[in-house]
């Protein structure tokens, strides 16, 4: 059965690329989208320029012809703006003023006249999917701009199995990439793809209690070659803080670039400033002879300007939180950390100055 989908303004303001999604499907825009897009229009960040991408393709769409009767879409489907359906009754609960109930009515209204065609509403408001269910209308989120496991980004971490004999030698000898595996969903061992340098949580096949953190070099892995290192102090509390103090200690000609990402509060200016001043100061092969602190200034776009004071001044907030980490480094005595707070202050930025 042929479908006719109701677009929703969020969609639009979430994906403008939307109207492309629907294969050969037809579309319909009810008229009170189309006046969301354009007080929208005019709104600051994605929401306004998303808005205006939207409006810019339906005026390509109008000089091809009259988008109330409809406009043949590249995929096969037609697009069409609808202005009619404004007579169509709502449950007596649902007031017609609000623009999410005058969509309902398109779609009601829709329902009634086309009863060869499938309706669906497509829109991100949960409210309006359960209202579009009260009215027994189909409603459905639009998952296309939605990640799937397969196409989430590179985490750098993976957790494999590995046969119980291997456990005993991998301290010693790692463990060959063939050896390694995971379980499907049927729960039957599949290969498994790994890139140089990936780090691997290994599993006892027969235990549950053996676990090893590894790393990928060439064609096995490897025992963590950092794991007891403490640089500047300062040890792993969890699983990711191994795997990152790994990544950072390791040498620059094996691990040029390491990327850290997660989310606020799991140690990665901490960890790196730690790593950078332990290289620094501590290794006596002089591999690094100098720490450069880059930030970007985003939240400061619209109003550093309007800061008082000198250039160095302005930037300060921005370096507050490198402050922060350097104090809590250079002093390890938690119990007397904040008794003096202007000498901690004097010697992060004697160290900020040096690095």
């Amino acid at each position: 059965m042929k479908k006719t989908y109701v677009i929703d303004t969020n969609v639009l303001i979430q994906a403008p690329y939307a109207l492309q999604c629907f294969e050969d499907n037809d579309l319909v825009i009810p008229l009170v989208v189309v006046e969301e897009l354009d007080g929208l229009k005019k709104a600051e960040g994605d929401k306004g320029a998303n808005a205006r991408a939207v409006v810019r393709q339906l005026e390509a769409y109008r000089q091809q012809g009259d988008l109330l009767e409809g406009i043949q879409l590249e995929l096969g489907g037609i697009l069409r703006i609808e202005k009619n359906f404004v007579n169509v009754e709502l449950p007596p609960d649902l007031p017609e003023d609000k623009n999410d109930n005058r969509i309902l009515k398109v779609c009601a209204g829709l329902q009634e006249k086309q009863k060869d065609t499938t309706i669906i509403l497509v829109t991100k408001d949960l409210v309006l999917r359960l209202k579009a269910q009260m009215m027994e209308i189909r409603a459905e989120d639009f998952m296309t701009e939605q990640i799937t496991p397969d196409d989430a980004g590179y985490t750098g971490r993976c957790e494999v199995y590995i046969p119980e004999e291997q456990v005993k030698d991998f301290k010693k000898k790692g463990v060959p990439l063939q050896e390694v595996y995971q379980l499907d969903e049927n729960g039957k061992n599949c290969e498994v793809t790994l890139n140089e340098n990936e780090f691997i949580v290994l599993r006892a096949d027969q235990s549950n209690r053996k676990t090893l953190l590894g790393r990928v070099s060439g064609k096995k892995i490897i025992p963590l070659t950092y794991k007891k290192s403490k640089p500047y102090g300062i040890s792993p509390r969890n699983l990711g803080q191994y795997f990152m103090q790994e990544a950072l200690m390791t040498d620059a000609e094996e691990a040029p670039l390491v990327i850290i990402k997660g989310v606020a509060g799991t140690a990665k200016t901490f960890y790196s400033l730690a790593v950078g001043m332990e290289k620094v100061y501590n290794n006596p092969n002089g591999e690094y002879r100098r720490i450069v602190i880059c930030r970007p200034n985003a939240q400061f776009d619209d109003d550093i300007g309007f800061l008082p004071g000198d250039e160095k001044e302005k930037i300060a907030p921005l370096m507050r939180p490198v402050i922060d980490n350097l104090e809590q480094i250079l002093d390890s005595d938690e119990s007397k950390r904040y008794e003096d707070e202007c000498e901690r202050s004097v010697l992060a930025m004697d160290a900020v100055k040096r690095l």
